[in-house]
């Protein structure tokens, strides 16, 4: 049993610059591609060689904006190009697995936007296909790869927090309701446990591991996608997780991990660099980190960029922090909350 510490060490991240540098080829830009490329070359030596989008105009003004070498009007001229080494999928869900296998046939490497699919099942062809190609594959679960989360984690293996046994997390956002957009369109993946869920789900997986139980109990939205979900999750020592979610109202967006001698209070946004608070049961101490960098919301994307780059000169075909079958186990616990919630396709 560990007692409390009298500080917090550093987390032992890869740095954002100074390491192997990828060649990247973005496919479909837009928001969340705009702020992982900007992101990239003001933060990393990482550097985004091409874009693709259906609409060939829309590729030359993205590439025009964040100065990107090439162009191209269509997916396949992306992956076939030869000075590509990674392919970076930032499309709506429902385009993940196409977009995600096409560049793998074309032997290049994957980072694609969470959720990696639609579903497990999906996930889990995006896995195999990556496996039979010998390419590195990984769900762009940034969060995973920030400072904070790498100290948790270390604090979690020291045993600091005692026996766990309660994870609390969520993720509200509120949207205008738009029945074509992506977020309400059941046809491009919509849905809040797909959009936003996959946060505080993934969260409850890194602290306690896969559940054996899955309760979900929430709301559709007019579209028929679920919009306000509440889970339950159990895992096999009786720990557990009270996950939510919504498209409805903002929510605090913050996690927290209870043990038998301590405890984690995450600050909001929990996603995002920030900080946490290390809270003894035992005593009245306290210890609170913050991120020490200058980088704040989705600058925060250059960490899983970096780690990428890093683990595909090592030589392996996942991410050691959160491999594949994370990311397939999440998935499978959404798949759980979807059916029992009316949502699943």
């Amino acid at each position: 049993m560990k007692t409390f510490p009298s500080a917090l060490p550093e987390p032992d991240i890869t740095p954002l610059r100074g390491g192997p540098v990828l060649r990247w080829g973005v496919l479909a830009p837009g928001r969340i591609a705009g702020e992982f490329v900007r992101t990239l070359h003001h933060n990393t030596d990482q550097r985004v060689h091409a874009v693709a989008s259906r609409d060939p105009e829309r590729a030359r003004s993205f590439a025009a904006a964040y100065a990107i070498p090439r162009a191209y009007g269509s997916y396949t001229q992306l992956v076939e190009d030869p000075s590509i080494d990674i392919v970076y999928v930032a499309s709506p869900h429902s385009e993940h697995k196409r977009q995600a296998l096409l560049a793998i046939a074309a032997g290049k490497h994957v980072l694609v936007e969470k959720p990696m699919a639609l579903n497990a099942a999906e996930a889990r062809e995006i896995a195999d296909a990556a496996r039979a190609a010998g390419v590195f594959a990984m769900e762009a679960m940034w969060t995973r790869f920030l400072p904070q989360t790498v100290l948790i984690d270390r604090l979690l293996r020291d045993g600091v927090l005692g026996d766990i046994r309660l994870v609390t997390a969520d993720f509200g956002v509120r949207f205008d309701f738009d029945p074509e957009g992506r977020i309400f369109n059941p046809a491009l993946g919509g849905g809040a446990l797909l959009d936003l869920a996959v946060y505080p789900i993934w969260f409850a997986h890194f602290v306690l591991g896969t559940p054996t139980r899955v309760l979900a109990t929430g709301e559709l939205a007019r579209t028929g996608v679920d919009g306000q979900t509440a889970l339950v999750l159990t895992n096999a020592m009786g720990a557990q997780a009270l996950v939510h979610t919504t498209l409805f109202a903002h929510t605090p967006n913050e996690a927290a991990i209870s043990g038998a001698l301590a405890r984690i209070q995450v600050e909001t946004r929990f996603i995002a660099p920030g900080g946490f608070t290390l809270i003894s049961h035992t005593s009245d101490a306290r210890l609170r980190w913050a991120d020490p960098s200058a980088l704040r919301g989705g600058e925060g994307l250059a960490y899983q960029a970096t780690a990428a780059a890093q683990h595909i000169a090592d030589g392996l075909e996942e991410s050691p922090l959160h491999p594949l079958e994370r990311t397939i186990a999440v998935l499978e616990t959404i798949d759980a909350a979807r059916r029992q919630v009316g949502g699943a396709p």
